[in-house]
């Protein structure tokens, strides 16, 4: 092999790397928060719960972290972090909400852009 296949055949081997290094995309879809119907008690994790991402990136919901619900969506109640901002991460880091449904996170509502991103499977929360 010559010293200029050499050399591109490096190029190739790091630009191969680069690219599985790249985090994926936060999957999302479209999403319309709509109003509550009726008020919602505030939620508030007891124990640290660990989230893994589709992404491959983990987040932790802290122990006695509360939440406010502020709309609905099909897949279930949102709720906004209080005292802090939470965030999940791909590619970018977006602000979230949880989106709750029968006591398990759905997914979140990343309320910058109005989408929602699923979470699967779903989180039961303790």
């Amino acid at each position: 092999m010559g010293t200029k296949d050499h050399i591109g055949a490096r190029s190739m081997l790091l630009w191969i790397v680069l690219l599985a290094g790249c985090a994926s995309q936060v999957p999302v879809q479209s999403a319309q928060l709509a109003s509550l119907a009726s008020p919602a008690a505030d939620l508030e994790i007891q124990r640290p719960v660990s989230v893994r991402l589709s992404t491959g990136y983990e987040r932790m919901l802290a122990a006695r972290s509360r939440w406010r619900a502020v709309g609905v969506l099909p897949e279930g109640i949102v709720y906004r972090p209080l005292d802090t901002v939470f965030a999940i991460e791909g590619r970018h880091v977006h602000e979230a909400y949880l989106v709750v449904r029968a006591s398990a996170v759905q997914g979140f509502y990343l309320p910058a852009e109005s989408k929602f991103s699923p979470l699967s499977p779903s989180l039961p929360l303790p």
